[in-house]
C-alpha cells in the first residue's frame, strides 16, 4: 500500500506524530543540546558568558519575525514543505558552522539557522493538531512536543563526547546532518489529513485576513498565553543555556557530572510535555490551569537554584527532575490550549504569534543573564530575576482567569 493511500486512513495520525515528533527532535538537536557544549565553546573560542548569550540570542533573532511568517505561509501552503525546508536550512547553516573560523562568521550562521528553525515549532504543532481530535489534543501534542527536550537530551548524551573525542567542528557537522535526515523524513511522510485535502481554497481578502489576525493580540486568552509563554520560555533557555556553566563554576562539578544534570532535566521535561499535556485534556479547570501550575513550580525551581549548595548526587538529580518537569514540560498543555481555541483558518497565525512572543524571552534573556555573571560574577541575580517574573506573571494571569478571561473552549 502506498503511504498516499495510508494517509486516508485515521489510523495513520500516529505515523504523523511520528515523523513530527521526530523532526522536531532533528531541528531543535543542537538548539536544546547548546547548554551541553557551552562550555566547549567558551573554552575553544575564548568567549565570555555574554558571548555565550548572544549566540543563542543570534539563532533566536529571525524567528522574532519569522514565526508570524512561518504561520501565515501554514495557513495557506502544506506542513510538509514549510517545516521540511526549514529544517534543512537548519542541517546547512550548522554544517557551515562547522567550518566557520571565527565567532563573527558563527554568529551569522546561527542567525540563518534561526530563519529555518523559525517553522519547526509551529509547523509541527499544526500539522499534529490537524489530524487529532480535541479530545486526544493535548496527549498527541504533549508527545509532538518532548522532541524538544527529547532532542536536546540526546545531544546532550552526544555532543560532548563528540567535541572531545573528535572536534568542536565535528559536533556542529553532525547536528547538521540529523537535522537534514529529520526535514527529510519528514517531507517523504508526512500528508495531511483527508478532511484538508478535500477542502476548497477560498479567495482571501489580505487586508481584512491581517486585521483579523492582528485583533487576536487584544484577547484576554491570547494576553495570558503571551505572558506566560514569554514568562517560561525566558526560564526554560536561561536554564537550558547556563545551568552546566552554573553547576561547573559554582557548584565546582565535573563537567561530566553538570552534563549527566543537565541530562536529567531534558529527559524529565519529555516526561512533563507529555503528562501535562496529557493531563490537560483531562483538567476540570480548563487547559490552561496545568500553565498556571508550571509558572509555580518554575519559580520553585529557580529561587532554590542560588542556595543549592550540595554535591549529593541524589539530592541533585532529584531537584534537576522538578526543575525539567515545570521549566520544559510546561510548552505541551501550553501549545495544546493554543491549537485547541484558536480559529481553524487562524491556527496558524495564532501559533506563530504566540511563539513570536515568546522569542523576546529568548534574545533577551540569555546574553542578560551572561553579562550579569560577567559583571557581578554570580549567575544568582539572573536566577532570582526569572523567579520573580514567574511569580508576577503567575498572579496576573491566575487573577485574570478567574475572572473569566481565559476558557478551555470557545
Amino acid at each position: 500500500m502506498t503511504i498516499k493511500a495510508l494517509a486516508g486512513d485515521t489510523q495513520y495520525k500516529w505515523v504523523v506524530l511520528a515523523v513530527a515528533t521526530l523532526a522536531q527532535a532533528c531541528a531543535c538537536f543542537f538548539v536544546q543540546g547548546f547548554g551541553s557544549i557551552a562550555l566547549n565553546i567558551k573554552q575553544a573560542m575564548l568567549l565570555s558568558d555574554w558571548q555565550i548569550g548572544l549566540l543563542v540570542s543570534a539563532a533566536q533573532l529571525v524567528p522574532l519575525a519569522g514565526l508570524l511568517v512561518a504561520g501565515e505561509l501554514l495557513d495557506r501552503y502544506s506542513e510538509r514543505f514549510v517545516v521540511g525546508i526549514g529544517t534543512l536550512i537548519v542541517g546547512a547553516s550548522l554544517c557551515g558552522a562547522s567550518i566557520a573560523s571565527d565567532y563573527s562568521i558563527l554568529l551569522m550562521l546561527f542567525v540563518i539557522l534561526g530563519l529555518g528553525y523559525s517553522t519547526a515549532q509551529p509547523g509541527g504543532s499544526k500539522s499534529v493538531s490537524g489530524w487529532f481530535a480535541n479530545k486526544h489534543l493535548g496527549f498527541a501534542m504533549g508527545i509532538r512536543q518532548a522532541g524538544l527536550p527529547l532532542g536536546g537530551a540526546v545531544a546532550t548524551l552526544l555532543l560532548p563526547y563528540i567535541a572531545q573525542r573528535f572536534s568542536l567542528q565535528s559536533a556542529f557537522f553532525y547536528s547538521g546532518l540529523i537535522a537534514i535526515a529529520g526535514g527529510l523524513f519528514f517531507m517523504l511522510l508526512y500528508r495531511p489529513p483527508p478532511l484538508k485535502s478535500a477542502q476548497a481554497k477560498k479567495s482571501v481578502n489580505l487586508k481584512a485576513a491581517v486585521v483579523a489576525r492582528l485583533s487576536m493580540a487584544k484577547e484576554p486568552s491570547m494576553i495570558n498565553i503571551m505572558m506566560s509563554g514569554v514568562c517560561l520560555t525566558a526560564s526554560q533557555y536561561g536554564i537550558s543555556v547556563f545551568l552546566v556553566l552554573y553547576l561547573y563554576t559554582s557548584l565546582e562539578l565535573t563537567s561530566s557530572l553538570a552534563t549527566t544534570m543537565f541530562f536529567i532535566v531534558l529527559g524529565f521535561g519529555v516526561i512533563g510535555r507529555i503528562v501535562l499535556a496529557a493531563w490537560s485534556d483531562q483538567c476540570r479547570h480548563g487547559r490552561f490551569f496545568p500553565v498556571l501550575t508550571c509558572l509555580c513550580g518554575a519559580a520553585i525551581a529557580l529561587l532554590l537554584l542560588p542556595i543549592l549548595h550540595t554535591s549529593n548526587s541524589l539530592i541533585l538529580a532529584l531537584y534537576m527532575a522538578f526543575t525539567g518537569f515545570f521549566t520544559y514540560g510546561w510548552y505541551g498543555p501550553w501549545v495544546a490550549y493554543i491549537a485547541d481555541s484558536a480559529p481553524a483558518d487562524r491556527k496558524g497565525f495564532a501559533l506563530g504569534m504566540a511563539m513570536t512572543a515568546n522569542q523576546i524571552g529568548v534574545v533577551l534573556v540569555p546574553p542578560t543573564i551572561g553579562l550579569a555573571k560577567d559583571a557581578l560574577g554570580t549567575y544568582s541575580y539572573g536566577w532570582y530575576g526569572l523567579a520573580l517574573l514567574s511569580l508576577w506573571v503567575f498572579y496576573n494571569t491566575q487573577k485574570r482567569a478567574k475572572m473569566g478571561a481565559v476558557t478551555a473552549d470557545r
